[in-house]
């Protein structure tokens, strides 16, 4: 048995437990369709929170919600337990580490710049600011001396990725968006990425929100799966719930690893 197919059962975590808070958030454009409705769940400090669903189920707007590139149009969503309308925008997303899909570098940035650009946005002193470069490209398995000085378009896309989770590290976040990172690799790539991932969060301890589709990844790499429909959170469980459950939804996914 799940440990929740419905949003208004979806237990509260306690404050002092909880990085993410969503309140009976909901959001739409113009009297239209909400893109998101009723969500009402909480994301726990150093937990990996995978959100799973169909293209267009309100995966990516939910992720958006959390670093204020949206705005709820009602219902309250709060970080680190501060109204997401009251923090000032751009404190809050250089406060959250944001990775998306083909990385999203500058590409006339080298890969040092690249990974420098919040701490020096944030008036890091130089000398720290490139210890941290060098300590994140190592991290994520990449030499420094080797790849520094590079370009984006001097590196495979299984680097470019590295790189963007470097950067997204690099001012040492205690909060890190991802948005289907991996999702534009090559199957092998994507595998290894995944592993050295979940390797990784275990030694950070940083609470995660990772969207994606692949339900596979999502069993690699969750603490709980978060299950989407029509804007809609309908599931909410540990993998080892989610395997089980009754839900219609979470079921075809769940057939779908067969396959």
């Amino acid at each position: 048995m799940s440990e929740s197919r419905n949003e208004s059962a979806i237990p509260s975590i306690s404050d002092s437990q909880s990085a993410i808070e969503f309140r009976d958030v909901g959001l739409s454009f113009g009297g239209g369709r909400p893109l998101v409705e009723h969500l009402r769940f909480d994301v726990m400090r150093g937990e990996t929170l995978v959100l799973l669903g169909r293209s267009g189920s309100g995966k990516t707007t939910t992720l958006k919600l959390i670093n204020r590139l949206l705005e709820p149009t009602r219902g309250e969503v709060r970080v680190e337990g501060k109204l997401t309308t009251e923090w000032n925008a751009i404190e809050l997303r250089r406060h959250i580490g944001y990775v998306i899909q083909e990385s999203g570098l500058f590409p006339h940035f080298t890969v040092e710049r690249n990974v420098a650009l919040v701490p020096r946005l944030k008036g890091w002193p130089e000398e720290k600011t490139r210890q941290r470069v060098g300590e994140l490209l190592e991290l994520v398995g990449l030499e420094a001396e080797l790849f520094a000085h590079r370009y984006p378009r001097e590196l495979s896309g299984g680097q470019r990725q590295r790189v963007g989770v470097a950067r997204a590290l690099a001012a040492d976040p205690t909060i890190v968006l991802m948005d289907e990172p991996f999702g534009a690799l090559d199957p092998l790539t994507r595998a290894e990425l995944q592993g050295e991932f979940a390797a990784l969060t275990k030694r950070l301890n940083k609470t995660i929100v990772f969207v994606t589709h692949d339900i596979r990844e999502a069993f690699k790499l969750a603490s709980r799966i978060g299950l989407f429909k029509d804007g809609h959170l309908i599931e909410l469980a540990t993998p080892e719930h989610f395997a089980s459950s009754n839900d219609p939804e979470a079921k075809a996914f769940n057939e779908s690893m067969k396959e």
